[in-house]
């Protein structure tokens, strides 16, 4: 079954940079003191960007949508052209885990917030694992 016309214009209309949750996030990590970039590929080699990166410290932080990324409480399956989004979302968590499993490889920590999540206790959560990242830093090289 293909898309509707309607439903077509309607998830064209989605943002998939700057959602009003990442920048949310984004402004509770920066009054945090903590400074990034946006929208970076952690790994050269891998089209996959992270919404948030902290590249000295190797933490890229991906804001995922419910209904996007299949939230275990929050993601509904459309009844309408069903197959389709069953295999569109799978695939998405898929990919998810395929990205995370790659920066892991690479020495990277990969955090995953949902969009249901507060910003604050998320800021909290990534503050705590970049600060954590930066003192195993300085301990290994003596500092």
């Amino acid at each position: 079954m293909q898309t509707t016309p309607e439903t077509r214009a309607r998830m064209s209309r989605q943002k998939s940079r700057n959602t009003d949750v990442e920048m949310a996030l984004r402004r509770a990590l920066h009054a945090a003191g903590l400074r990034y970039r946006v929208h970076r590929r952690p790994l050269s080699k891998v089209r996959r960007e992270a919404d948030i990166l902290f590249g000295p410290v190797k933490v890229a932080v991906f804001v995922d949508g419910c209904f996007w990324h299949g939230c275990p409480e929050h993601a509904t399956w459309p009844k309408s052209n069903a197959e389709f989004w069953r295999t569109k979302i799978e695939g998405n968590r898929l990919r998810d885990r395929n990205t995370d499993d790659l920066l892991a490889a690479a020495g990277w920590l990969a955090v995953r917030v949902w969009e249901h999540e507060d910003p604050i206790k998320a800021a909290i959560r990534v503050q705590r694992l970049v600060m954590a990242r930066r003192a195993e830093i300085a301990k290994a090289v003596g500092l």
